[in-house]
């Protein structure tokens, strides 16, 4: 396994590593236009089972958006992320932004399953706020990016939410695909317990029918290493299927997602590689 042991003991506080994003929704600048429009709509019945969503001006229908958060499947809250999800509204997309629930109070599949059980309710709610469920994708960044790929991948998820053709396409942004052995805390707490380790991995559910997927990476990234997105990039075309993987020089792990806000969008056209890519995938 190449470089497993170089997933940065950081993983497992990530939130730390992650802490100046969590200013940018407190202090920085936002996206004009685009507006929340609801928050804490329940996906299930325990309290971080609940989602904000944002939307475009306009009465569209626009094309929806599940965005999940990262935080080292310990940590993380959909309060601190309103700036991304903002950004993306502003670029034409209904997005809805959940909470979902952490390490230690769950472990694998829980996490996972959250996720499937927000996107399906997303897909109901969708036209409520100007969103068209037809056209559906789900992203996200770090943790975040391996719960989107994990959904979209391994199709029993979204079978058992009772949605199972709902994604249309995913994103995945500095995202632990392959990090098996688990030899880190984060991952020993959230995946140790799970009877098949290769079952919690996006790359072994790699299928020519997967959606297409764009996968992007920091080249300075340290706390995930961008050979992840390199190797689940290289699995999924090797089956047959639809894959766009771009490596950013100079980025690292938070700056990846950072250039989601206008302060620093000038470091690399991540957004606007991300969002060509969702416009021509879901139409």
């Amino acid at each position: 396994m190449t470089r497993r042991g170089l997933i940065a003991p950081a993983l497992a506080s990530l939130a730390a590593a992650c802490s100046p994003l969590a200013l940018l929704d407190r202090f920085g600048p936002r996206d004009p236009g685009a507006r929340r429009m609801a928050r804490d709509l329940a996906y299930g019945d325990h309290s971080r089972q609940r989602m904000n969503v944002y939307a475009p001006p306009g009465e569209g229908p626009f094309p929806t958006l599940v965005f999940f958060y990262g935080g080292g499947w310990n940590s993380g809250s959909r309060d601190l992320y309103g700036w991304a999800a903002q950004a993306l509204a502003a670029r034409g997309f209904v997005v809805f932004l959940p909470d979902y629930r952490l390490v230690p109070e769950v472990v694998f599949p829980v996490f996972v399953e959250d996720a499937a059980k927000a996107t399906a309710r997303a897909a109901d709610l969708a036209p409520t706020y100007g969103g068209d469920a037809a056209r559906l994708a789900v992203l996200g960044h770090s943790a975040g990016a391996y719960l989107a790929l994990m959904i979209a991948l391994d199709a029993r998820y979204m079978k058992a939410a009772g949605r199972p053709d709902v994604i249309r396409a995913a994103a995945g942004l500095a995202g632990p695909y392959d990090f098996l052995p688990f030899d880190v805390a984060s991952t020993r707490d959230a995946f140790g317990a799970a009877p098949d380790p290769a079952q919690t991995q996006p790359v072994t559910f790699a299928r020519a029918d997967a959606p297409p997927l764009w996968l992007g990476h920091g080249a300075d990234d340290t706390v995930v290493h961008d050979e992840d997105t390199l190797i689940l990039n290289d699995r999924i075309k090797a089956a047959g299927g639809r894959s766009t993987a771009r490596i950013y020089p100079g980025l690292n792990h938070a700056d990846l997602i950072a250039t989601f806000s206008p302060l620093f969008r000038k470091k690399a056209p991540v957004l606007d590689d991300l969002v060509a890519f969702l416009h021509r995938a879901l139409g």
